[in-house]
C-alpha cells in the first residue's frame, strides 16, 4: 500500500522525535527525499565549493535524478520506518551508566595496574569526532599521572576505529570556512602532541579494522598488538588529505620509504600480517583467542618494574621528540592547506554523494 500524504507527516514528526542521532549518511538521504518528495527534482542551483553542508545536501538531492514525488515519498517513510527499530539494532553500545563520569565517546577504567582507554562509539565504527578528540586528550592527561603502569588503547565492538569522522568536515563553520581550517589543525596538531608526550609505556590492542589517523598514530605506540582480522588502510589521496601523526616521518623509518609510500601515498590496505611484516604491528593473535592472550600478557607486563619501564620509554624515545613535535607541526600545516583545496573539498563531498545514493 502506497504511503499517503499523512503518513508522510507522520514520518515527519517521528525524524523530530527520534532520540538517536541516525548520522549524517542517513540524515542526507532523508533530507534528499523530502526535498524531491516536496519540489521535485533538484534544480537549484549548485552551492559554492566551500559551503561543505549545502553542497552536501544538493549532492544528495540531485542524484535522486527524475525520481517520481510518490516514490520519493514511499521511501522516506520506509526509511524512517527503519529508524523507529529497537535500539538493538543500532549495536551493541554499552549503557550510559557503564561509562566513567566525564567521558561520553570513551570507556576508562583502571585495573591490575593497567589503564585502558577504550573507543565507545560502535554504531559509528569508533570513527573520533571532535568530542572524542577532545576526551583521549583528557583520557590521556589523567593516565599519564595516575598510579597505573601502563595505558592501553583499544575499540569497542567490531572496528578498532575508522578514523576521523568526516562529518566533522561537514559542521558548519561559525567564523568562517578558514577560521575551521585552522582551529582543526591546531585541535589535531595537540592532540598528536599527546601522543608523542606520553610517559608511560603505551599499547594499542587493535581488535578490528583501523583507518586514517587511528592508523598513522600507531608509530607512536610502544607496542601494538593486532586480532588476524585487523586491516590498516590510510586512504588519504582518496580525501584529498595527506598523512597525519606523525607518520611521514616514522612510516618510513619503520617499513621503509617504498612500503610507507605504497600505503600513505597510494593507499593499499595492509593485513594484519602485512602489518606486522613491515614492523608496524608487534604481533598478531588469532581472533578466536585475541583477547584472553592479549589481556594475559598484559597482566605480567603490568607486574614489571613501572619506573623502570617508564625510565627505559624516555631513554627509546626522547631524542625525538622535537623531531616528532616539528613533524607534526609541518603535517598539520599541510593539511590545513588541504582542507581548503578545491581538491579536497570535492573528493569529502564526493564521499558524501556516494553514500546518501539509494
Amino acid at each position: 500500500m502506497r504511503a499517503t500524504q499523512q503518513d508522510f507527516e507522520n514520518a515527519i514528526n517521528q525524524v523530530k522525535l527520534l532520540k538517536k542521532d541516525p548520522g549524517n549518511e542517513l540524515k542526507l538521504k532523508l533530507y534528499a527525499l523530502y526535498k524531491q518528495a516536496t519540489e521535485g527534482p533538484c534544480h537549484v542551483p549548485k552551492p559554492s565549493v566551500f559551503d561543505l553542508t549545502n553542497k552536501a545536501k544538493w549532492e544528495a538531492w540531485n542524484a535522486l535524478g527524475s525520481l517520481p514525488k510518490e516514490v520519493a515519498r514511499q521511501n522516506y517513510v520506509d526509511m524512517v520506518s527503519s529508524l523507529e527499530a529497537p535500539s538493538e539494532s543500532f549495536g551493541h553500545e554499552k549503557p550510559a551508566d557503564s561509562h566513567r563520569p566525564g567521558y561520553e565517546t570513551l570507556l576508562v577504567t583502571s585495573e591490575d595496574g593497567i589503564t585502558k582507554i577504550m573507543l565507545n562509539r560502535p554504531t559509528k565504527k569508533n570513527a573520533i569526532n571532535t568530542q572524542m578528540y577532545h576526551e583521549i586528550m583528557l583520557a590521556l592527561e589523567a593516565s599519564g599521572k595516575d598510579d597505573s603502569v601502563f595505558t592501553v588503547v583499544t575499540g569497542n565492538g567490531d572496528y578498532y576505529s575508522s578514523g576521523n569522522d568526516l562529518s566533522n568536515f561537514t559542521d558548519s563553520p561559525t567564523d568562517g570556512v578558514e577560521e575551521k581550517a585552522k582551529s582543526s589543525a591546531v585541535l589535531l596538531r595537540n592532540f598528536v602532541g599527546h601522543f608523542i608526550d606520553f610517559p608511560k609505556p603505551l599499547i594499542a590492542v587493535v581488535n578490528g579494522p583501523a583507518v586514517g589517523i587511528s592508523v598513522t598514530l600507531l608509530g607512536l605506540f610502544d607496542v601494538v598488538y593486532a586480532s588476524d582480522r585487523a586491516t590498516f588502510h590510510t586512504p588519504f589521496s582518496h580525501l584529498g588529505q595527506c598523512p597525519e601523526g606523525c607518520s611521514s616521518y616514522l612510516f618510513p623509518k619503520i617499513m621503509g620509504p617504498a612500503k610507507a609510500a605504497e600505503m600513505l601515498v597510494f593507499g593499499k590496505k595492509l593485513t594484519a600480517g602485512e602489518a606486522c611484516g613491515q614492523g608496524l604491528v608487534t604481533e598478531v593473535f588469532p581472533d578466536s583467542t585475541f583477547q584472553r592472550e592479549v589481556w594475559t600478557r598484559l597482566k605480567a607486563y603490568s607486574k614489571l618494574p613501572p619506573n623502570a619501564m617508564r625510565i627505559s620509554k624516555q631513554i627509546i624515545r626522547n631524542r625525538e621528540k622535537e623531531k616528532l613535535h616539528a613533524v607534526n607541526a609541518e603535517e598539520c600545516n599541510a593539511l590545513q592547506e588541504r582542507w581548503l583545496s578545491e581538491e579536497c573539498l570535492n573528493a569529502i563531498l564526493n564521499f558524501f554523494s556516494k553514500k546518501a545514493k539509494l
